[in-house]
Formats: C-alpha cells, sequence, structure tokens
C-alpha cells in the first residue's frame, strides 16, 4: 500500500513548509511514495514503540534510506491517526451502549406500570396498605430491639463486661460463647514464661450461622453462576499447556505465566496489599483408585479428610445446593469449608470457604472444581488466602485406575506469618501446591489398595497378626495415629523456651489442651514441637529414625535399650511405607508396645509412633473395632527445605548463602495428669516436656553428626 506523504495526517516523511520552498519555482507541492518495504517496517516499529527517540528515528532513517524529519513526522502522522481511529470506536461503541440501556429504560417503565404481587398474581399494594405494612415493620423492629437489649444486658450481667467489649469478640467466637474448661487454660499457669495455647477453632459457628438462614433465590443464582464461572476457567487451564503454563527452569515444575493468564482471564486481585502473592502449579499421574471412588471421596467431606489426613485438618460440607445426577454425580454443588495444615506450627494453616462443583464433561471423564466463595462478609479467618478456580480432572483407566491433573491457584496474603525456616518451601509453591496433593493422593490410594488385600506374605505379619481383619484393624488405627498426630502441628501463638539456637532452630513451642474425645487419653495433654534445619538430604534423616538399631540414640520409650521389631504391614510399594509393632526391651515393663508408621513420598516423609498397652493391642490384632483404643502420638516431619542442591533458585533474603539440605520438625504429647487429678496444671510438667524435647533435639544431632550447628 503506497502512502502520500503531506503534513496534514498522511504519512509523509517531511512538512509541508520544507516541500513549498523547495518547489517555488515550480508553484505547487510534491508528494513522496514510501516504497511497500519502508511501510511495513515502519509499521512493525510503531507497534513496538509509537514514540521512538531521537538514536532510533537515525537508525530507522539509515536503514530505510529516508529523512529523520521523514522519520519523525511519519510517527507524528501514525499517531494521530491511530488515536482518531480509537476515538471512533469508542464513539461507536458507547453509542452502541447507550441505545442498549435506553431500551433497557423503557422496558423497566413498562414493566413498572404492569407491576403485579408476586405472592398472589393481583395489582400491587394501595398506598393505604402500604402505610400498614410499614407500620407493622416498625412495631416488629422496636419489639426486636427491647428484645436484643434484653440479652444484652443479661449476657452483660452473666460474663461482667459491658456487651460493647464482646462485639468485638464475635467475629472470632461465631454464634456461641465458649465457656468450657479450655477457654481459661491460659489462667490456670501464672508463669509469665509459658505461653499456653489451645489449638483454634476457625469460623466456629460460621456453619451453623449459615444454615440457620437459609440460602435465597439470588444467592443461590449467584453461586450457580461463580461456580459454572470456575468449571469454564479450570478446564481451561487443566487442557491447555503454553502459553498459560512455563516449566521452572530447576525443577520443571509447571507454573501459571501470568500475562498469558492475565490477558484470558482478567480479574482484579483479591488482596489489595503489597504483600499479597498468587501460587500457582500444575501436576498429573495415575492413581489405583476408579474414578467414581475419586468423585465419592471428593464430594464427601469425611472421606475427603481421611484422604488427605497429612494435609486437611478439618472439613465440613455446609450446605448442598445440588446433590448431581445419581450414579455419576454430575452436576454435584456444595458449599464447603476446609482448614489445611502442614510440617510444623511454624507454617501458617490456611482455610477456605468454597463452592465444590462436580461436572462429568466425557464419558469416563469427571472435572472437579474449587474456588472461594463469601459465606459471611464479616467473617475473619486466621490466614488471609483465597482460592481461585482449582482441582482437578479425574479420566477413568483400565484396572481401576484412574488418571487425574490437578490445579491449585491461590490469592495468598501471609508472608509476615511465614517462618524463615519454611519462607523458600512455601513461596516456591512446594507446601500446598498441585503436585503435594497429587503425590498425597497417590500415597493414600495405594495404601487403600494394600488395606484390602486379601492375604499378605506371612513374613509380613511376624506371627503376631493371624487374620485379615486384625491387619485392616491395625491399618485403621495406625491411621487415626497420623490423622491425630497431623492435627496437633496446627499450634498457634507465640514462640515458648527460645533457648535452642536461633539460626538454625524455632524455639519450642508448646500447647496444652483438655482431652476427653473418644480415641485418646482422657486429661491434661501437653504437645511440643520444634523445627531445625539439617544440612542432610530427607531421605537420610528418614532412614535414621526408620532403623530400629538407632532408635536407643533418641527414643525416650526404649529407656536406651534395644528395640524389636516383631511385625509389620507393608502400605505401599516403597519400602519405607509400612506400619510397625515394635517391642522395647525393658525389665521392669513387659506390657507396653510401640505402633509406628512411616511414609515417604517425593517431598517429604513421615515417622509417627505411639505406645499401646499389650491388651489394646490384642483387641487391635484380633480384628475388633479399634476406635476407643487410646492412643497419644509422637513423630517426626521431614522434607527439602525449598532450595535446589546448587544454591541456586527462588530463595528468600534470610537463606541466601546456606546450601540445601532438610527442615525437621519433631513433635510429643504427654499426658500430665487424669480427669480424676487435680485440674491445676503442674507448671513443672510443661517444663519437663520441654527439656524433653530440648534434649531429644540434641542427641539426633549428634547421631546424625550435626551437633556444630549449635
Amino acid at each position: 500500500m503506497d502512502i502520500m506523504m503531506d503534513g496534514r495526517g498522511g504519512y509523509g516523511g517531511g512538512s509541508p513548509d520544507e516541500q513549498e520552498g523547495s518547489n517555488d519555482r515550480k508553484g505547487k507541492k510534491t508528494y513522496h511514495r514510501h516504497n511497500p518495504y519502508q511501510i511495513q517496517q515502519l509499521e512493525s516499529f510503531f507497534r513496538q514503540c509509537p514514540h521512538p527517540d531521537e538514536n532510533q528515528r537515525r537508525q530507522l532513517s539509515r536503514e530505510l534510506g529516508l529523512e529523520t524529519k521523514q522519520i519523525k513526522f511519519w510517527f507524528q502522522n501514525k499517531r494521530t491517526q491511530t488515536k482518531a481511529q480509537n476515538e471512533r470506536a469508542d464513539n461507536s461503541s458507547l453509542r452502541t451502549e447507550n441505545e442498549k440501556i435506553q431500551c433497557e429504560n423503557l422496558a423497566i417503565r413498562e414493566a413498572l406500570r404492569n407491576v403485579i404481587c408476586p405472592s398472589c398474581g393481583g395489582p400491587p399494594f394501595g398506598e393505604e396498605e402500604r402505610q400498614r405494612n410499614l407500620q407493622k415493620l416498625r412495631l416488629e423492629n422496636s419489639h426486636l430491639k427491647e428484645e436484643h437489649e434484653k440479652v444484652s444486658n443479661l449476657l452483660a450481667k452473666y460474663i461482667g463486661k459491658p456487651i460493647s467489649q464482646l462485639e468485638s469478640l464475635l467475629p472470632v467466637l461465631g454464634s456461641s460463647l465458649d465457656l468450657s474448661p479450655r477457654s481459661s487454660l491460659t489462667q490456670i499457669v501464672p508463669s509469665p514464661a509459658v505461653d499456653l495455647i489451645s489449638d483454634p477453632v476457625i469460623l466456629d459457628g460460621a456453619a451453623t450461622t449459615y444454615q440457620s438462614r437459609g440460602i435465597n433465590d439470588l444467592e443461590n443464582a449467584l453461586m450457580l453462576e461463580t461456580a459454572a464461572t470456575g468449571l469454564e476457567e479450570l478446564i481451561r487451564l487443566l487442557r491447555i499447556d503454553e502459553p498459560l503454563w512455563m516449566k521452572t527452569l530447576n525443577d520443571g515444575r509447571y507454573v501459571l505465566h501470568r500475562d498469558s493468564y492475565e490477558k484470558i482471564f482478567p480479574r482484579p486481585n483479591h488482596f489489595k496489599t503489597s504483600s499479597a502473592r498468587t501460587e500457582s502449579s500444575k501436576a498429573s499421574g495415575v492413581v489405583t483408585m476408579s474414578a467414581i471412588q475419586l468423585v465419592d471421596c471428593f464430594l464427601d467431606a469425611d472421606k475427603w479428610a481421611d484422604l488427605f489426613s497429612t494435609i486437611i485438618t478439618n472439613a465440613e460440607t455446609f450446605h448442598i445446593i445440588d446433590p448431581g445426577m445419581p450414579g455419576n454425580r454430575s452436576g454435584a454443588l456444595q458449599l464447603m469449608y476446609q482448614q489445611m495444615h502442614i510440617f510444623s506450627p511454624l507454617v501458617s494453616p490456611r482455610d477456605f470457604c468454597f463452592l465444590r462443583h462436580c461436572q462429568q464433561i466425557e464419558f469416563g471423564v469427571w472435572v472437579i472444581v474449587d474456588v472461594s466463595y463469601e459465606i459471611l462478609k464479616d467473617c475473619v479467618t486466621s490466614a488471609r488466602c483465597w482460592r481461585l478456580p482449582s482441582g482437578c480432572l479425574i479420566q477413568e483407566m483400565p484396572n481401576g485406575c484412574s488418571k487425574v491433573t490437578w490445579v491449585e491457584h491461590v490469592e495468598v496474603d501471609d508472608k509476615t506469618q511465614t517462618h524463615r525456616l519454611y519462607r523458600d518451601l512455601v513461596f516456591n509453591t512446594l507446601a500446598y501446591g498441585a503436585d503435594r496433593w497429587l503425590f498425597t493422593l497417590q500415597r493414600m490410594c495405594e495404601r487403600l489398595a494394600y488395606t484390602f488385600r486379601d492375604c499378605a506374605p506371612n513374613h509380613e505379619l511376624g506371627g503376631v497378626l493371624t487374620s485379615p481383619e486384625g491387619r485392616r484393624s491395625i491399618m485403621k488405627l495406625s491411621h487415626r495415629m497420623v490423622k491425630n498426630f497431623c492435627g496437633i502441628l496446627s499450634m498457634s501463638g507465640k514462640l515458648d523456651f527460645p533457648q535452642l539456637s536461633e539460626v538454625n532452630n524455632s524455639g519450642v513451642r508448646i500447647s496444652v489442651r483438655i482431652s476427653s474425645e473418644l480415641g485418646q487419653p482422657s486429661g491434661t495433654v501437653v504437645s511440643a514441637a520444634t523445627s531445625l534445619w539439617l544440612p542432610l538430604q530427607p531421605e537420610t534423616i528418614f532412614n535414621f529414625f526408620r532403623d530400629e538399631k538407632a532408635r536407643v540414640q533418641w527414643d525416650v520409650l526404649s529407656y536406651g535399650n534395644p528395640v524389636h521389631e516383631i511385625a509389620h504391614i507393608l502400605t505401599g510399594v516403597h519400602p519405607g511405607n509400612l506400619i510397625s509393632i515394635i517391642r522395647p526391651f525393658i525389665p521392669t515393663e513387659n506390657n507396653m508396645l510401640i505402633l509406628q508408621e512411616s511414609c515417604i513420598d517425593p517431598l517429604g516423609s513421615l515417622v509417627i509412633y505411639a505406645p499401646i498397652d499389650m491388651p489394646a493391642m490384642n483387641i487391635a490384632t484380633s480384628g475388633q473395632d479399634p476406635s476407643e483404643i487410646p492412643i497419644l502420638p509422637s513423630g517426626f516431619v521431614i522434607t527439602g527445605d525449598g532450595r535446589t542442591h546448587s544454591g541456586i533458585g527462588a530463595s528468600t533474603s534470610s537463606t541466601l548463602g546456606r546450601p540445601s539440605g532438610s527442615l525437621l520438625t519433631i513433635a510429643f504429647q504427654i499426658l500430665v495428669s487424669s480427669v480424676s487429678s487435680s485440674k491445676q496444671l503442674n507448671v513443672e510438667s510443661v517444663a519437663t516436656v520441654n527439656t524433653l524435647i530440648s534434649a531429644t533435639v540434641q542427641r539426633i544431632k549428634v547421631a546424625l553428626n550435626c551437633s556444630c550447628l549449635d
């Protein structure tokens, strides 16, 4: 396309004055036409840089054989033309929108002329009847205010505080007052050095409050729209790799390409603070469970929490909007809540209120999407996090297996809550990313497959377990032990006893609770946990804790004597995934055994154990229900520190220069008093637990040749 050069808006390369001066004798202007190559190069450069500087204009002049003034005026004219085109397009769009609004306005006016009563279908209220209804509502409002004032005065008299002081606590306490003994635990011990804390109950009462007020039609429609939009976005995230996803250079994991994502799915950020960030990850793999079984587990809050017991500490279904089609659950939609926590008390829990929507998109293929939803505007959660459309695609495969592709996408604002030891791990999406969900799902599905094996190798049972029922009973008891242990790790509050080295350790965190639940010893339980960094690979530490010959170097239950494994049950293909029954050689005590479960996956490992007396163990090995057997587990959580082996990668300033290693969390639980004993907690018991865990840390360091870290 040839473009003429004139100074009035074309693509000319010079000013009209110059051209008049050069053509005075001819009495008229001459026009210069750029050739197609020049126009193509100028257009291409304009798309990248509409305002070239002097150096760029000189370079274009040399490349295209034009004068710099021609280049300058071409860009001026091009910008003017582009602006005019944009203004014409905007005017056209605004004109269309204006016409649309006028039509809607006319339609609304017409509808108002013909309004009818939605209840009876008759004409609307007259002014007289409307005034009577308003008066009735005012009387009801006055009555409710009087009732509220009476209840407020009664509460103030009972609690001893004015109601204005209590109102600030309502978002935390929910709809009920906590008058249980655990609410006054911090007043039992007067010592200021020990901050005794109880496990927080996030959103306590939120489910009851929400269910009591129900769901109106407008909110129901909003939920359906939110779930449908989230499902559409998730399907695209699951099925498209590039340009939406890109692989990280250090480990090849998939993370979202932010620019590409925001072009396809533009939305404002949920958190407006400068410390907010987005975490995204994608992973896929094969699990040994059928697709419809997985769908059933995901739509049942209890099964969901059991399947991911090392990640989820609490899960509830607030409301079922649509149960889905019988048989395949397609179309199911429900409002749920979950709290997640892993690794250590130093890692903040994450809790979400979210919609879970299941849809069968093809034969044998399901998509399950989770997307955050605010059920109570004034509800405040401990960790600031918001789930963008996340979830998984489940595809049925032969032999009862399924292929699962998982996407995690969240906004978080917890930088100040993440301890420096775990900052790399959390910020690199290794803590709550798609890989962790998928690896945990694979390991648990494998464990379930081993649970229902009809027969087991003779060497596995060791002569202690003589029936499949006994084997399943032990596995059920061990699963409850692991779930209980992971639940105690979500302690909150300040660090107590910080006398350990603050460079590679975190100090000891103490929590106290009154235990009265079925399956746990009754009385006051002190939990203590500490986390530390070790310059060793995670598998080396895992093998150390699994070695029964090395147990005397750290386990106080062995009293310095050797132990002997009398039976074990495999829970997976990896030899480290197993349950062991261990007998310590204690001359004065022959009535105690140790139940231990160890498990490992590419992102970390657990070694959890608990003492069990012989009569209780006999109940489990005989195949009886082990749900009432009291158990109080302790153990270890081992994971990488989130850094690459070369020391290069996304690391925070607090860990720069430190080689890669492992993070170890040690957690103990001790029953310090029974229900029948004095309710006054002995501070010496808490100090004893602190001394015990501190001494254990030192013994582990010595055994692993890491004592120089002090």
